[in-house]
């Protein structure tokens, strides 16, 4: 439909009966994609007269449609407590290659006295769309809610195996290509093929998190540490020393950085009930694909850490969570024990591979139906919230 800049939808929905806040919701969500096709960024405007000290928060988008699943959800929580929202044409959308993006992206101009609608300013949100694709070779619009990262070509393929229906990139060669299994309301999963490395796993969930997603879940393989762990046992983290060094100075390593509890909880009820062998433990993540080649330097790390594995992305995707307000965990299995003679050997590696990819992979798809079966509104995340919380993606508060 066109949008007459005369007409601006509104919802008094202290004033709406609660059977017709889905519709009412409905069409704001429309009249911001229509605004966003016709090249403005849509802006929106939610009053809410019980606040004493921000009833009035706005915030401009782009690309509304990518993240509607996310948008009605969190404006159903706001229609309930009696919000009224509103939808204007806001600025016109800046071209990717304008000089005035690079200002608009820069995450250091983040005014963290004033209270957000959205974390992401809209050139943000656009730039990392168009990333996503680039990287992925799939839009924004197939991306679920329950996303996996891997660094494994084997356990894409064994996601495909299990979910035949996905859908993937749109040409071959993508950098980190995705595969999606989508359902209603977004409450399919996707897999991410991010490579190897913390920068990879930096570069992926920096442009992710505008999409707002309600787990990450890390699936890889690690270097056991201690003694009782076995070739093939699992490890969930309960928290990160972060050797990746790609984040530091943009969250210090003085901040504390651990899994969701929450997440953590379910996987562990999976891997009981299928009487899987894991171990919950701090994982040391390194930008040292080597790393025991240099054991000195990093010898009393691992000592004093008390970690039990070693992997090269988990703490990164971690800490990118963190600071974009996304519930993370990670779940490895152990590939080798380099510290106990037992390293990665290619003849070794390979029949491990083959006998537990299927499973892992199978592990993290059924916890991510039950994400979404018992957690429809998202995980709990009350650790992830800050002074300049923003207003949607958390609990109704007086603030």
């Amino acid at each position: 439909m066109d949008f007459d800049e005369r007409v601006t939808p509104a919802a008094d929905f202290s004033a709406i009966p609660a059977a017709d806040h889905a519709s009412e919701i409905g069409l704001l969500c429309q009249a911001m994609e229509t605004i966003a096709e016709a090249g403005r960024y849509p802006r929106l405007v939610v009053e809410r007269p019980w606040s004493v000290h921000n009833p009035r928060l706005e915030g401009e988008f782009a690309a509304p449609a990518a993240i509607r699943w996310y948008l009605e959800r969190e404006l159903g929580r706001l229609a309930a407590a009696g919000a009224r929202i509103s939808v204007f044409p806001g600025r016109e959308a800046v071209d990717l290659r304008d000089p005035r993006l690079g200002p608009a992206v820069d995450e250091t101009r983040w005014d963290l006295r004033r209270k957000k609608l959205f974390l992401f300013a809209p050139e943000r949100m656009a730039l990392s769309i168009d990333r996503l694709a680039h990287y992925t070779g799939t839009s924004a619009q197939m991306f679920q809610r329950y996303v996996l990262l891997t660094n494994y070509a084997w356990h894409v393929a064994e996601f495909r195996a299990a979910l035949p229906d996905s859908v993937g990139p749109d040409s071959p060669g993508r950098q980190m290509p995705a595969w999606h299994h989508m359902l209603p309301g977004r409450t399919g999963v996707s897999i991410v093929n991010i490579g190897v490395g913390p920068s990879n796993a930096k570069t992926i969930t920096d442009h992710l998190a505008v999409l707002r997603p309600d787990m990450v879940l890390m699936i890889g393989h690690c270097a056991g540490l201690r003694n009782r762990q076995d070739i093939g046992d699992l490890v969930l983290a309960s928290s990160y020393v972060r050797d990746d060094h790609v984040l530091d100075d943009m969250l210090p390593l003085s901040v504390p950085v651990v899994s969701s509890h929450a997440l953590n909880s379910l996987l562990l009820q999976e891997l009981t009930a299928r009487g899987l062998r894991s171990r919950m433990g701090i994982v040391f993540t390194t930008a040292n694909r080597n790393w025991e080649l240099h054991l000195s330097i990093v010898a009393d790390q691992l000592q004093v850490s008390r970690a039990l594995a070693v992997d090269m992305e988990s703490a990164t995707v971690a800490a990118n969570g963190f600071r974009y307000r996304i519930p993370t965990a990670t779940l490895l299995a152990v590939s080798d024990k380099p510290l106990h003679a037992r390293p990665k050997i290619s003849a070794d590696a390979q029949d491990f591979y083959a006998a537990s990819r299927r499973q892992h992979v199978d592990i993290a798809i059924s916890v991510a139906r039950t994400v979404s079966e018992q957690f429809p509104g998202g995980l709990p995340a009350s650790g992830l919230r800050s002074p300049d919380e923003p207003l949607l993606g958390v609990a109704m508060a007086e603030t």
